[in-house]
């Protein structure tokens, strides 16, 4: 018999995830069951006491079998300790070999602590306890299985983080260099609006672009965290809105596609002006969502309908098509995230399929609701947006009132010429002195000749980066108030720029107004493109 101990000591260290352990009464006991298994190509060892069934266990087996004589055994509580230790995946088989007549309160607790347990009267058949483990192992091979399966569940959870972050990093970069050109269009806007030579026709021409720089930027935005819109985590910028002044926006948004397309678009204002607190360019979005729907899923020269009315304490903005329709099966995910309808090989329709889901989302943050209607493929579609109504606000918007404050010496470093040169203008305009540099040699330069008192400063700068430009300008002594100017707008950017020396942050395309905040000695960031 040594000879066959020692085969199965051998063997412990082979297949261990499915070896079946025995904990016999007696070692001649062990023998003999070891030996039965093994001739029905069972896998087994035999563990001298509960000390070392506990270890195996903890390592990973496939079964045990033990008998009610260790039931009162002082270190049988390992093995229960062992066993309540696992996995959450795993529940190691017991089978408990017991003696029916001798039911003894020790055995009934055993018996109760392995909670995968199978009880034979003991003693039992050959047949019964060998088709007892392999039942015992199948269940156990199907807990391996889905161990597995989690492990493979938490691979790809960590590939998605990953990816995730590494979506996150590009699409920083991407907000970035879009940032960059909408930068210097944005303040060039803002000078030919604010010329005093500025003829009525072309006032309304550079309107149209302000608004729809405004919109790109905020666009541009998303883009750097999509998942704020999907999972409503946008800040809004609410103040009182007139319903009409939102449809005609969007109107113009979707123009030129409308003009493309031929289609005939019809416009029913409410017969009284109806208010809503909200985000003017969120609000915008989503009608020009829904009408760029309308525009891409109508023939040619087919026919829209844009409508505003009040429904009790709603204001309703509602668009009608007569286009291909929304069939039955796909009404209930109509609003879901990359939910489209079946499209020709060409994708002429173009788009995503997140629209209708960032107009949904949006809308709810506004405390409303949005809703479609068709009846089928082919009928038109219809849908509509239900906003709480305000009252009528007092008075009007205060018209916008250059700073006055005393002209200061701007110092304006941008590798983007363009973007640096058009500011530097439009600071002149209001009477600042105000020179663009290109580079952090001639930024450094200028800080003896100009003696500049505020500094707009790029980070992304090729010769020396922005922050390490800040640190000079700090080191030189001089009392400069220094502003980063740049087209990261990340949390960890902003702590960057404040930990470098950075007196303030602006995200580009900045606004006037918050340039003249930050300039006249304001602390306020500007963290988000305005």
């Amino acid at each position: 018999m040594p000879r066959l101990i020692k085969a199965m000591t051998t063997d412990a260290g082979l297949q261990s995830d499915s070896q079946v352990l025995i904990l016999p009464p007696t070692r001649r006991d062990g023998e003999v069951t070891c030996e039965v298994l093994q001739r029905a190509g069972v896998p087994c060892s035999v563990c001298r006491d509960p000390i070392a069934l506990a270890d195996r266990i903890t390592v990973g087996i496939g079964a045990f079998v033990i008998t009610d004589a260790h039931a009162g055994n002082p270190y049988i509580g390992l093995v229960v300790a062992a066993l309540e230790g696992q996995p959450t995946w795993s529940d190691t088989p017991a089978i408990l070999l017991s003696r029916t007549e001798r039911q003894t309160t020790a055995i009934a607790h055993l018996a109760a602590a392995l909670t995968n347990v199978t009880i034979l009267d003991r003693p039992t058949s050959t047949r019964t306890l060998v088709s007892a483990v392999r039942a015992a192992i199948r269940g156990r091979r199907r807990q391996y299985q889905l161990r597995d399966q989690l492990a493979a569940l938490r691979d790809a959870e960590e590939a998605l983080r990953i990816a995730d972050r590494r979506k996150d990093e590009f699409l920083a970069m991407l907000a970035h260099e879009l940032r960059n050109p909408l930068a210097p269009i944005k303040t060039a806007s803002e000078f030919l609006s604010r010329s005093s030579l500025q003829q009525v026709p072309e006032q309304a021409a550079v309107d149209i672009v302000k608004r729809q720089v405004t919109h790109l930027t905020r666009l541009v935005d998303d883009l750097l965290d999509v998942s704020r819109i999907t999972q409503g985590r946008i800040q809004l910028q609410r103040q009182p809105l007139e319903i009409a002044s939102i449809v005609t926006d969007a109107m113009e948004s979707v123009a030129p596609l409308i003009r493309e397309k031929g289609h005939r678009v019809s416009v029913s204002f409410s017969s009284q002006p109806l208010y809503v607190d909200g985000d003017s360019a969120r609000l915008v979005q989503c009608v020009t969502n829904l009408l760029t729907n309308a525009a891409k899923y109508t023939d040619h020269a087919g026919d829209i309908r844009l409508a505003t009315r009040a429904e009790g304490p709603h204001a309703v903005i509602s668009v009608s098509d007569n286009g291909v329709g929304i069939p039955a099966d796909l009404m209930p995910r109509i609003f879901d995230l990359f939910v489209q309808s079946k499209r020709s090989l060409d994708r002429s329709e173009g788009g995503l399929g997140i629209g209708l889901s960032v107009v949904e989302k949006i809308v709810e943050m506004h405390g409303g609701t949005v809703s479609a209607c068709s009846a089928g493929a082919g009928q038109g579609a219809t849908f509509e947006i239900r906003l709480p109504q305000i009252e009528l606000p007092l008075g009007t918007p205060a018209e916008h009132v250059p700073w006055r404050g005393s002209a200061k010496r701007v110092l304006i470093v941008d590798d983007n010429a363009d973007a640096a040169t058009s500011l530097a203008e439009l600071l002149r305009l209001y009477g600042h002195q105000a020179i663009a540099v290109y580079s952090a040699g001639a930024a450094l330069e200028s800080l003896g000749s100009f003696c500049p008192e505020i500094v707009l400063l790029d980070i992304g700068l090729p010769d020396m980066d922005g922050y390490q430009v800040a640190r000079h300008m700090r080191d030189a002594g001089k009392p400069i108030r220094i502003v980063a100017l740049t087209g990261y707008g990340q949390a960890e950017d902003i702590q960057h720029t404040r930990t470098a020396g950075f007196d303030a942050h602006l995200i580009k395309p900045v606004s006037l107004d918050v340039l003249e905040q930050v300039m006249a000695g304001s602390d306020t960031d500007g963290t988000r493109p305005h």
